[in-house]
């Protein structure tokens, strides 16, 4: 029997009573995704899946998405393979791909290899974020939209070494306005959506106001009440909702941390309206 077991009173859970090598049956499917709904990042432990199997599951949930920057574009699974991450863009609290016309609904992350220490990953609850503001900035957030950019990442990448063309990236993502408070599709909660990684204004502020409005409201969502912390093992995988979470990957490792991940979209009767 499936069950699970929360990690923090706001976020997080693992999950016992599944085998992710065996097929799913539907109502096993359906009581994953109201766990996964629920406690917004589901881990199982001890899953020595492959990548076929890793995807399979994945496809329960959702439709294949493909990352902006994978190396291999034919392969389904995304490999994060590195010993010197500081710098590379996921030690910031994020959400995924926030540039992107229509950004992945989940993700799906399984430990293959880990340093001898550090390497953990933390993530944080933004409804939760939304829900402790004030009444009236609560209020304002409601009103307002942010501009979500690439830039600020590539030129990181770019001066960690990666040999991305700026401008043509820039042409092919150029910046977007989203709501400041998303409106979650399957759960009707409002969640705040800016992040440090890709938010780079306020539309409608003053310079003067988005200096003050915007760090904080990034700062606001680094909150430990807001956040779990994962120590993991290989075989653990790691199951979260892009849309009411935002994640930071810890870079105190200079060993081989190796992982694989599946992004996926939402299915139609899922996705935003």
């Amino acid at each position: 029997m499936i069950e699970f077991h929360p990690v923090t009173k706001h976020i997080g859970a693992e999950v016992t009573g599944v085998d992710l090598r065996k097929p799913l049956s539907p109502e096993e499917v359906a009581t994953l995704r109201g766990g996964w709904l629920k406690h917004l990042v589901l881990f199982f432990r001890d899953q020595n899946i492959d990548d076929e199997q890793h995807l399979q599951f994945a496809l329960n949930f959702g439709t294949l998405n493909h990352p902006a920057f994978k190396k291999n574009a034919d392969s389904p699974i995304h490999v994060l393979d590195q010993t010197s991450p500081k710098g590379e863009g996921g030690d910031e609290w994020h959400s995924d791909n926030t540039f992107e016309p229509t950004p992945p609904m989940g993700s799906l992350l399984r430990c293959v290899q880990l340093p001898g220490v550090g390497g953990d990953t933390c993530w944080a609850n933004t409804y939760l974020a939304y829900e402790t503001l004030s009444p009236p900035l609560q209020r304002l957030c409601d009103e307002l939209t942010a501009v979500h950019d690439i830039t600020m990442s590539m030129k990181k990448a770019i001066s960690k070494g990666h040999p991305f063309d700026l401008a043509e990236i820039q042409a092919k993502w150029p910046p977007i306005e989203r709501p400041v408070v998303r409106v979650h599709a399957e759960t009707g909660r409002k969640a705040l959506f800016v992040n440090r990684a890709s938010t780079t204004r306020l539309v409608g502020l003053s310079d003067r106001e988005n200096e003050a409005l915007l760090p904080f409201l990034i700062d606001h969502i680094r909150s430990p009440e807001f956040q779990l912390r994962l120590r993991w093992r290989p075989g653990t995988l790691a199951f979260w909702d892009n849309r009411p979470t935002q994640h930071y990957a810890v870079a105190d490792y200079t060993e081989r941390r190796r992982m694989h991940r599946v992004t996926i979209n939402a299915f139609p009767e899922h996705a935003d309206a």
